[in-house]
């Protein structure tokens, strides 16, 4: 099994390219199912979870193809990828498949809604909780799906059509959001779809149907509109950049110190974290080709910090702001929101010298002067990527094992790091 071996206390200065988004190319390839079009996505990641759901969609019968790479851009960072479902020959989501990557779950609003039917396997609990499907399941039926759990399966199936109606989230979900932004898309008549999420990766997912022929208006909004139509064509569009990538490379940089440009990274896509960012004493500059962070050496101010849906601070940060925080002046309180059992990496942190203590969902996080490399073990996605900027910063050597979980969501980072003159490499087992 892969490791990352990381020797703290070198600046990194230089350009990181940013990827495209995870979480926003994942559902525009399940938009797929939608169409007997192509669909042809740009800036696709290299990444675990691409191409496991690559393997899912291949599965229900959708054909791809790589045409290469953007224009002036290393390859090693990015793909255009044509999806073409001409056929669904299964409308199966098996328990082998699902159980590898929640997001598979929400191919059941695309087959449902062009097919009338679809058998997908509950995709179960995960490291940082459960993160239930309810939400899913009560939106489809609003839209008329007849639905039932049957040995570990949702059943879904519908008369015809789905039909349009007005559905209020609960609870802003944006997997739900994106499920039946999706489904509703080919419903009879109007969707209104209340207290939805308004993250990017949403507003990206709703232009991809709109090009595609959908009729949504609000995306971005806690309103989403959409008129639902008869049939979808194919389109080109493009992954916008990741903005989670975007913030771990600032903290990054706000840890070891240094001067990077983080090429085709994008502001307004998570502005709240950037101002978390700054506030700390980094400096955070737009610039033509994306964002340049520095610190020029001065200390790290602690600051509080709340997990909130979009605009707020991203729950995808928070381990990496906490691994920011252990060498902060002082005590800084991380409060999470989003998900329960999401500070697995605190112990992997102490592990280094971090003081932090758990009150809850809240952890304090009382700054050293120091911390020392030791061997640790990620525990997640951004839990590990945590552990990554903490070594940074420590003095000696941290090895960051079972890096399986930074492949899932993080495209070449070593590469991306020693590039800009931090020692790290991946020792492969």
């Amino acid at each position: 099994m892969d490791r990352i071996r990381i020797v703290g206390g070198n600046r990194i200065n230089g350009r990181i390219p940013i990827s495209g988004a995870k979480n926003a190319a994942l559902p525009l390839m399940i938009a797929s199912l939608l169409t007997d079009d192509t669909l042809t996505l740009e800036n696709v990641p290299h990444l675990a979870d691409v191409e496991q759901l690559i393997r899912i969609l291949g599965n229900h019968g959708v054909d791809y193809s790589v045409n290469g790479r953007r224009e002036r851009q290393n390859e090693a960072y990015s793909r255009t990828i044509n999806f073409t479902a001409r056929s669904i020959v299964d409308t199966t989501a098996p328990y082998e498949l699902v159980s590898k990557m929640r997001a598979s779950f929400w191919v059941i609003g695309p087959l449902l809604a062009r097919m009338g039917e679809a058998k997908v396997s509950l995709p179960g609990g995960c490291a940082i909780g459960t993160r239930p499907v309810d939400l899913f399941l009560e939106g489809l039926q609003a839209l008329g799906a007849r639905i039932d759990v049957e040995n570990g399966y949702v059943i879904a199936k519908t008369n015809g059509r789905l039909t349009g109606n007005r559905y209020v989230f609960p609870k802003v979900s944006v997997g739900a959001t994106h499920v039946l932004l999706m489904a509703a898309s080919l419903a009879k008549g109007e969707t209104v779809l209340e207290n939805a999420a308004r993250e990017p990766e949403i507003v990206n997912l709703a232009e991809c149907l709109n090009a595609m022929g959908a009729k949504i208006t609000g995306a971005g909004t806690s309103t989403i509109v959409i008129d639902g139509v008869d049939a979808l064509s194919g389109a080109r569009h493009q992954v916008i950049p990741d903005r989670i990538e975007t913030g771990t490379y600032a903290m990054a940089v706000a840890m070891a110190g240094g001067d990077v440009i983080l090429e085709g990274a994008r502001a307004d896509l998570l502005q709240g974290a950037l101002n978390v960012i700054a506030q700390t004493g980094a400096e955070i500059i737009p610039v033509n080709s994306g964002i340049r962070v520095r610190r020029n050496g001065s200390g790290i101010a602690p600051v509080d910090v709340t997990t909130e849906p979009f605009p707020g601070f991203p729950t995808d940060l928070q381990a990496q702001f906490m691994g920011l925080m252990t060498m902060a002046e002082g005590k800084s309180r991380i409060t999470e929101t989003i998900f329960e059992n999401r500070f697995m990496h605190v112990q992997e942190l102490a592990r280094l010298g971090a003081r932090i203590t758990l009150a809850g969902q809240t952890a304090i996080v009382d700054g050293v002067r120091k911390l020392k490399g030791a061997p640790v073990m990620a525990t997640d996605l951004r839990a590990s990527v945590s552990l990554v900027i903490a070594g940074l910063a420590a003095e000696g050597e941290t090895v960051v094992n079972r890096v399986y979980h930074l492949d899932r969501g993080f495209e070449r980072l070593e590469e991306k790091l020693s590039g800009c003159g931090a020692t790290i490499e991946r020792i492969s087992s």
